[in-house]
């Protein structure tokens, strides 16, 4: 097994996660802030942190409406994630990333951090629960990209 980089994608920061090698626990990497109109730099910044942790593939959190529905913040990702694929050999999937932020920002709320200290961690984290939850449900072990 190969780790996976899970990705959420923010129009401002984006938060990162990488699994262990046997595909069982997501670990927070880091809150990236986003180049300003430079998609470019964003592209190379993630294809450069699935090299740097030997990621053979990327998940990214794919936003949904409660309805299960896709608005606008899904086709960001999803054009984001077309930029990456043009440049990345591995394999690009999506997991549905409903509440991924509200679970992220009630554990920092619970752990008591004031909102500048949650503000700078709460994109990796939320990469980190994006991820497990892929780990979990078993989507990275079917042949397929696909949209959870």
């Amino acid at each position: 097994m190969e780790r996976i980089l899970g990705i959420d994608l923010g129009d401002r920061r984006i938060g990162f996660a990488v699994s262990d090698a046997l595909g069982i626990t997501a670990q927070g990497l880091e809150t990236y802030t986003r180049a300003a109109d430079e998609p470019a730099a964003d592209v190379e910044y993630a294809i450069s942190m699935a090299k740097k942790h030997s990621a053979s593939s990327i998940v990214f959190g794919m936003p949904r409406n409660m309805d299960g529905s896709y608005g606008f913040a899904s086709d960001k990702v999803k054009d984001f994630a077309k930029l990456v694929s043009e440049r990345y050999d591995g394999k690009i999937s999506f997991f549905d990333e409903r509440l991924s932020t509200v679970s992220a920002e009630r554990v920092l709320c619970d752990a008591k951090l004031d909102w500048k200290k949650r503000r700078k961690v709460v994109d990796k984290l939320a990469a980190v629960v994006i991820l497990q939850a892929y780990l979990d449900s078993g989507a990275h072990t079917s042949a397929q990209n696909s949209i959870v």
